[in-house]
């Protein structure tokens, strides 16, 4: 039978069952929410995209999606200091569309990316991560370059571990320690000039979702296809995608791919 906003609405009252939390649902935003009744802060989902995901995975995707709000709430009811939890302090990659400020109106610190994407700055607390707000800087004295600084050496000390598979002559590098931070391995400068000067071809990189990079060494013209297609499968399956769009790195650039195999590599070019 198929899933419905009403019943998925039904099923997540159930499941989010709880004495100091609230549920409203919005009928015309086709959203449901979840908050602290004494505070106000929650969380909002939108029920269309829980529709997808479970016609995809069923009642698997329904526990993720409550075992992920109910560590969310739970960070929002806590206060949380920076000092002392520097290792603890890393880098985020959202989409260029993400809300820079808290639904309680704080406004959230981030750096700028690339056109489609931003860096936010999270403070790990185990199962999750808070991101951190200029009220929390302000509170200790703390600034912006200080953070860049702690959290870019923190993402440069993660583990990389990846698999490797071939298709049509391009060989492709899946991450996924579903850390929170795969996506931002893509700020580790060292490990792309690593594998920059590992290629045969041109490095391109993909970040369609929070928990997955995939670097490809393009060596020929359907390399940037196959890249394409992967990464909107990725994006499309993601619990917070961040884009479809792939990027060339070159000189220690990204540069977003927009047209697919028109840009070919130069091991390509000189075949013709």
């Amino acid at each position: 039978m198929k899933m419905t906003s009403i019943k998925l609405k039904r099923k997540l009252e159930e499941r989010l069952k709880n004495d100091q939390w609230k549920t409203t649902f919005n009928r015309d935003k086709d959203t449901f929410r979840i908050e602290w009744i004494e505070s106000g802060k929650g969380i909002t989902i939108t029920l269309p995209n829980v529709i997808a995901k479970y016609e995809a995975r069923g009642e698997e995707a329904l526990d993720e999606l409550e075992d992920h709000v109910q560590e969310a709430l739970r960070v929002m009811n806590e206060s949380h200091q920076l000092t002392g939890k520097e290792q603890q302090i890393y880098p985020v990659i959202r989409a260029a569309s993400f809300p820079t400020e808290t639904e309680q109106g704080k406004k959230l610190i981030y750096a700028e990316h690339t056109a489609e994407t931003r860096i936010y700055y999270a403070l790990d607390l185990g199962k999750s991560y808070q991101l951190i707000d200029q009220q929390m800087l302000e509170k200790e004295g703390w600034t912006l370059d200080r953070i860049k600084e702690v959290a870019g050496f923190n993402v440069r000390s993660l583990p990389v571990e990846m698999k490797k598979d071939t298709v049509y002559g391009n060989d492709f590098y899946f991450h996924s320690a579903r850390d929170g931070y795969d996506a931002s391995r893509i700020l580790n400068e060292v490990l792309l000039e690593k594998l920059k000067a590992e290629c045969k071809g041109e490095l391109a990189i993909s970040i369609p979702h929070q928990d997955v990079i995939i670097f490809a060494d393009v060596q020929n013209s359907e390399g940037y296809d196959i890249l394409a297609q992967m990464a909107m499968k990725f994006f499309a399956e993601g619990t917070v995608p961040v884009t479809s769009l792939s990027f060339l790195y070159e000189e220690k650039q990204l540069e977003p791919i927009f047209i697919l195999a028109q840009k070919k590599p130069r091991k390509d070019r000189k075949e013709e």
